[in-house]
Order: C-alpha cells, then structure tokens, then sequence
C-alpha cells in the first residue's frame, strides 16, 4: 500500500499577514498599524475612531468590489455605526466585524479559499 501524497495549496496572490508587531500587523515584510487590504495591496490605514467610520475612510479597499469586507474593530471587538454598515450593504457589499487579530486570521484563510474580500484592520 501506498502512503497517500498531500500537496500544499498554493497560497492566493495578494497580501500576506505574516504575524503582529506591536501595535500592527506584519504584511509581507513590512509593519502597518493600521492597513486596508484587498487581493491586490496592503494600503497604510490611518483609521479614524470606530464610532465616526464612514465609507469614504475605506473606500481604497471597496474599490475592488470584494464579497464583504473584514472589519477589524482594534484589540476588541466592537460595532461599526449602523449607517456604515447600512451604506456598505446598500452597495451589495457585508460587513464582518471582529476584533482585529481575528481579522486578520480570518483574512488569510479566507484569501487561503480564493475569496475576493477586503479588509480593514485597526491598531492592536
């Protein structure tokens, strides 16, 4: 008999969070504090306070019209405005909030599956 042979799924193309520094997230070798992220780029996110997040702060990461987009509320989580969520969905786009370690978890395995989603992840 034969021992069965597993191969690696390729990772999906785009941004890799590589681990948490500090305050932010370690993506392809660089440290963000806070960071948008599409299949495509890590952008540096100077994230306003949660209660005032508008769809404008994030709409370098909507730009790629993504399933939903992952959003990481800072080291707890935490709820965006309703009207954030309420104009995101108007545009077919869901919102998943979590702490923002999760986030970024959540976004590596989700990119893992090919999925075309965003992420906004605030400080740690």
């Amino acid at each position: 008999m034969t021992a069965p042979a597993f191969e690696r799924t390729p990772p999906a193309p785009g941004p890799l969070v590589q681990g948490f520094a500090g305050r932010g997230f370690r993506i392809d070798g660089r440290v963000y504090e806070g960071v948008l992220l599409t299949p495509e780029r890590a952008l540096a996110w100077d994230a306003p306070p949660l209660g005032e997040l508008a769809p404008a702060d994030v709409e370098a990461a909507l730009a790629v019209d993504p399933e939903f987009l992952l959003l990481g509320t800072g080291p707890t989580q935490a709820f965006p405005p309703r009207a954030f969520v309420a104009a995101l969905d108007e545009r077919g786009i869901g919102v998943e909030a979590m702490d923002s370690r999760a986030a970024a978890r959540a976004w590596a395995m989700l990119r893992g599956e090919g999925r075309w989603i965003a992420a906004a992840l605030m400080p740690l």
